[in-house]
């Protein structure tokens, strides 16, 4: 506040006209001049145009790329739900996922919203999120739909695949293959996924490709249970199996030549 031969500082002390143009010793304070802040540090006057230092915003520390919060959310939870680490049906808490991941509910909602879209964890009418149930009860409906994806996406790769399609294909079989043999769980259902995955983009089937992905989605935890009934140890002639597939789809590519 300006008197008539000084100004008030935030220190609560006047300030006379000979001071400001002096040194004086005084600790901390500030006045305002006209359109300036006048602050002083051990009497030593300082001008700022603007804002008060102390309301300047502090140094933005780096931003963490976006989206990518998102997809480190977005691995954790797949991975524990595939695991079965998240049983099915259990709830899953933002607020408590914010504090053991030390980030924002932004990221959490948008993973959550990326599990939601593969079939991994359900939204209730009351906008809280579980992980999604397993029907058993029709999983033989299941089981018909997928034996019958593998069939027609089998078909048409032997019908369209190209040389770079075999060889993505055989670099999957065997990411697989050094999965099973390393007994690593979740690499094995990713890597079959894979696996299965690209013969269906060979078949050059849009369709049938997308329809085939959210099969093989659906069925990742079921692959989890099923791998633990082998204390994880698969028998490697489930790797076989992968390679007669391969060999299928080279025997039948000549029969369409």
């Amino acid at each position: 506040m300006i008197g008539k031969d000084g100004v008030w500082g935030d220190c609560g002390r006047y300030l006379r006209k000979d001071e400001l143009k002096g040194r004086a010793r005084i600790r901390w304070g500030c006045a305002i001049v006209g359109r300036s802040i006048c602050c002083f540090i051990e009497g030593e006057p300082r001008i700022s145009k603007g804002r008060h230092p102390r309301m300047t915003s502090k140094p933005k520390t780096a931003e963490r790329k976006r989206g990518s919060g998102a997809q480190f959310v977005y691995s954790i939870l797949r991975d524990e739900i595939l695991d079965l680490t998240l049983l099915p049906g259990s709830p899953i808490d933002e607020i408590r996922l914010s504090e053991r991941l030390s980030m924002s509910r932004t990221p959490i909602r948008e993973a959550l919203v990326r599990l939601a879209s593969e079939g991994l964890v359900t939204t209730l009418p009351n906008r809280s999120t579980v992980v999604a149930n397993i029907d058993f009860m029709n999983l033989h409906t299941f089981f018909d739909a997928m034996t019958l994806m593998y069939r027609v996406t089998t078909r048409l790769a032997a019908q369209f695949h190209t040389p770079a399609d075999m060889a993505k294909i055989r670099a999957r079989q065997a990411e697989f293959a050094k999965a099973v043999s390393a007994q690593d769980a979740l690499s094995m259902i990713a890597t079959n996924r894979e696996f299965h995955a690209e013969i269906a983009r060979a078949g050059r089937n849009p369709y049938y490709e997308s329809l085939c992905l959210r099969l093989l989605d659906e069925g990742r935890r079921l692959l989890r249970m099923y791998y633990q009934s082998f204390d994880d140890q698969l028998p490697s002639e489930y790797v076989q199996e992968h390679e007669d597939l391969i060999a299928a789809i080279e025997v039948l590519s000549l029969i369409h030549i």
